[in-house]
């Protein structure tokens, strides 16, 4: 890493805030508009993130706002490539999601003052953040698109350089269509058949992430998909590995989470039998990876 930079990049990370009234509050970027994002003539387009997507060829327009949440919201786009799903993250300062260190532990930083600068949450440490949290996305996504799971194809990448442009926003491929998007699993109304499809699905979901190392962090029917009979994971950024020594803790959460939420479309298995057949399955062959072109 090239020392000088760092420096340009940390240089206000250790200084002492300022003092109230000294300067202007800077306004948090929350939940967008969609006006905001819209406008016959892209210049005029006014949230910056949005023109420069446009610029770098990456969409052509936002058509439309699929879902709000509490980290970020997501709209439907189109581009060169088809129909895209723009998740576009809110600044730390506007998120309420707290409990990010849980899922950084275990994560290297080389640089002290990096580090320093991340747990003070200052200005520049909350940037590095949000960059952290959009360039992990990305790169999991990637790894998983590439084993052959069933997650949502990453439209940017698979190079760190290319990603980084996109921040604070992150590009994959729309599952469904503009009409008719895919549902969430929490929401999909399903047969008995299809309920315990989905749920040996999203079972084999589960083991297909921990052959790889990973535990998601926050695996429901609230991050799966239902589309064409096929479950589709989603919501990576907090996916981590076992270096992290809140593991176990976390895959064993995501296995109870998992059964207490199928409960809805009548799945009745407990938390724990769950993480067993997790564990079973993850000993086994894993899905063919996909050959990703240049």
């Amino acid at each position: 890493m090239n020392a000088r930079w760092l420096d340009a990049e940390l240089e206000d990370a250790d200084r002492a805030p300022q003092r109230r009234g000294t300067s202007k509050k800077k306004k948090l970027l929350g939940r967008r508009r969609l006006d905001d994002l819209t406008a016959e003539d892209p210049d005029r387009i006014a949230d910056d993130t949005i023109r420069r997507l446009i610029d770098l060829g990456h969409i052509t327009e936002i058509v439309a706002e699929l879902k709000s949440g509490k980290e970020a919201t997501a709209y439907v786009a189109r581009g060169p490539r088809g129909s895209v799903l723009v998740k576009l993250y809110r600044e730390l300062e506007a998120r309420s999601f707290k409990n990010d260190a849980v899922y950084r532990e275990g994560q290297v930083i080389l640089d002290e003052r990096a580090a320093r600068a991340m747990g003070a949450r200052s200005r520049k440490g909350l940037e590095m953040l949000q960059a952290g949290w959009v360039s992990a996305e990305y790169a999991h996504l990637w790894t998983l698109w590439r084993a052959g799971l069933n997650v949502p194809e990453p439209l940017v990448g698979p190079f760190p350089f290319d990603y980084d442009a996109t921040t604070p926003a992150v590009l994959m491929r729309l599952i469904g269509t503009e009409d008719h998007v895919a549902p969430r699993l929490s929401e999909a109304r399903l047969t008995p058949e299809e309920a315990q499809s989905a749920w040996q699905q999203a079972v084999q979901g589960l083991a297909d992430l921990l052959r790889l190392g990973y535990a998601h962090g926050d695996y429901s029917t609230y991050n799966l998909l239902w589309w064409e009979n096929k479950v589709i994971m989603i919501d990576f950024p907090q996916l981590t590995t076992r270096q992290n020594p809140h593991f176990q803790e976390l895959l064993r959460r995501d296995a109870h989470s998992l059964a207490t939420s199928f409960r809805k479309h009548g799945v009745q298995v407990d938390g724990e039998a769950t993480l067993r057949e997790a564990q079973r399955l993850a000993r086994g062959k894993g899905p063919e990876p996909r050959i990703v072109l240049p």
